[in-house]
């Protein structure tokens, strides 16, 4: 095993290694949480790469199964670990993400979310990298929010509500800010109000044009706003808060969260409702604890990215974007974590 940190070094050296720090066929290159976030790949680049996947979904040029999952812990607790796999044909990204949410491991200073990444080759099937999934999980998630909202969201979106002031709040604005150049207020609302206001806090910092309004009632987080994020645990068991007449004219919602915080009124208000994948939002609603109560799918992301259905049609019109958190997107954005890793040095290299 050989730590290859140096940018400058010629990686050709490294044990396995071929030209331009390329991972041979006798090794694979671990990256840790740290070594995926100095890759340095910026929110435009993974929303450019979802976009050109989402397109070769809708076009059936990938290969992506429902995710199976396990629950570790007492029987109906909110606890869940899954498998996502998926292959893109057009880049050739092929793997699985093995990821982990259980809420309360924020209680005991923990991540809720967390996970390890497998690339594999394409070509021979031999794992070329494994890596931490934790910063891929929190940026692709944001990014996939921005590939709906360039295409579902209103012209001139001005407002955005995000609700849950944790790591998707944080990913989903840089991702907004990204593809809503008319984006100029954000309400934020936790059931933690120091939460709330930590975060507005926070994001005036790097976001320096925009107003913050932290808001003590989900409601005000809500009503009137262009873009509406929820982003809090996913639960078996939830007691829905946000209500259909909060839901403005106009505007687009986006729960990343399942089901746990619409109530079924609210979904239904939307003149149509999508998702980011049609197939893996069935078969979850078919093991019986979540979406029995939602609309039926107009269409979900990659058809809309394809041109194979419509986007918004009216200014005026209400929709919802359910995104579930896909395979194809971690698939998206590893490749380019790990060709920007080996460019910098950056990693472990393992012997198979």
């Amino acid at each position: 095993m050989s730590r290859v940190r140096a940018p400058r070094r010629d990686a050709a050296g490294a044990s396995g290694a071929g030209p331009r720090g390329e991972i041979g066929r006798g090794d694979i290159l671990y990256l840790s949480r740290a070594d995926v976030e100095a890759a340095g790949v910026t929110m435009p680049a993974i929303i450019e790469r979802l976009e050109a996947a989402f397109v070769e979904k809708g076009h059936g040029r990938t290969e992506m199964p429902p995710k199976p999952g396990i629950h570790p812990g007492p029987p109906g607790n909110d606890n869940f670990i899954h498998a996502m796999p998926a292959l893109i044909g057009a880049s050739g990204a092929a793997g699985v993400k093995w990821v982990s949410g259980f809420p309360g491991n924020m209680a005991k200073g923990l991540p809720y979310i967390s996970g390890l990444l497998i690339l594999n080759d394409a070509a021979t099937g031999l794992p070329k990298a494994v890596m931490d999934a934790t910063w891929i999980t929190a940026k692709r998630t944001g990014a996939a929010t921005a590939v709906a909202a360039k295409r579902l969201a209103k012209p001139g979106a001005a407002v955005v509500g995000i609700l849950g002031c944790g790591v998707q709040a944080r990913t989903n604005l840089e991702a907004l800010a990204v593809v809503l150049p008319s984006l100029a207020e954000v309400r934020a609302y936790d059931i933690h109000p120091e939460r709330s206001r930590a975060y507005a806090e926070e994001a005036k910092a790097i976001h320096p044009k925009l107003r913050f309004l932290p808001v003590d009632e989900p409601r005000r987080a809500v009503e009137g706003c262009d873009v509406v994020v929820t982003a809090g645990p996913i639960k078996r068991r939830p007691e829905p808060t946000l209500e259909a007449e909060w839901f403005s004219e106009g505007a687009l919602g986006v729960p990343l969260d399942y089901d746990s915080y619409w109530t079924a009124a609210a979904m239904r208000r939307a003149d149509r409702f999508y998702t980011d994948d049609t197939a893996q939002l069935l078969h979850t609603r078919d093991g019986g604890d979540y979406f029995q109560k939602i609309p039926d799918v107009y269409a979900d992301l990659g058809e809309v990215c394809a041109g194979l259905k419509e986007a918004r049609k009216s200014p005026r019109e209400r929709l919802v974007c359910m995104n579930l958190g896909l395979a194809l997107e971690d698939m998206a954005t590893a490749p380019v974590v790990l060709e920007q890793a080996l460019q910098r040095g950056l990693g472990t290299r393992l012997s198979l």
